[in-house]
């Protein structure tokens, strides 16, 4: 049985629901994907995070060892190829066992482009966070996510 090596980067982050999800999947290591930013945008269910290009930028991901059975299960709550496409990508990946840095072959879901930006809701938000607090994350990145939404909303009178 041949495993792929997952990117995750929004709530599949959450070690608990990918437990649920994808029983044989494990995490081997943490990356940065380079170039990238993190965007909600959304759909008619909701806004979800996703990655674009942009210079400069990064997005912290958790790289998860998947079988088959769990790329299957990814594909049909990724949407997959409706919602979300994969992208294949090299990235050196930092073991969470050895620490010591490998270049693996990785796929990421990312959600088509022409989607527009949306506000997540804060129980969305929140299973993101939980991923973010448990590989040790800087928070900064979602904040910045959530930011962008909340400007292309024109949610200046928000309450603080």
């Amino acid at each position: 049985m041949k495993k792929r090596y997952y990117l995750a980067y929004g709530s599949n982050l959450n070690v608990r629901q990918m437990r649920m999800r994808c029983p044989s999947a494990r995490v081997i290591g943490t990356a940065e994907i380079k170039d990238y930013e993190l965007l909600f945008k959304g759909s008619h269910t909701g806004a979800y995070l996703t990655i674009e290009p942009k210079s400069g930028g990064s997005v912290p991901v958790a790289v998860w060892s998947v079988t088959d059975e769990d790329e299957a299960a990814l594909d049909r709550y990724e949407g997959f190829p409706t919602f979300y496409y994969k992208k294949e990508m090299q990235l050196p990946i930092k073991g969470i066992k050895s620490g010591k840095t490998r270049i693996r072959d990785c796929f990421v879901y990312i959600m088509h482009e022409e989607r527009s930006i949306g506000i997540p809701s804060l129980a969305y938000v929140s299973v993101c966070l939980e991923g973010y607090i448990s590989f040790g994350f800087d928070e900064h990145f979602l904040a910045e996510a959530q930011l962008k939404s909340e400007e292309a909303f024109g949610y200046e009178n928000r309450n603080h």
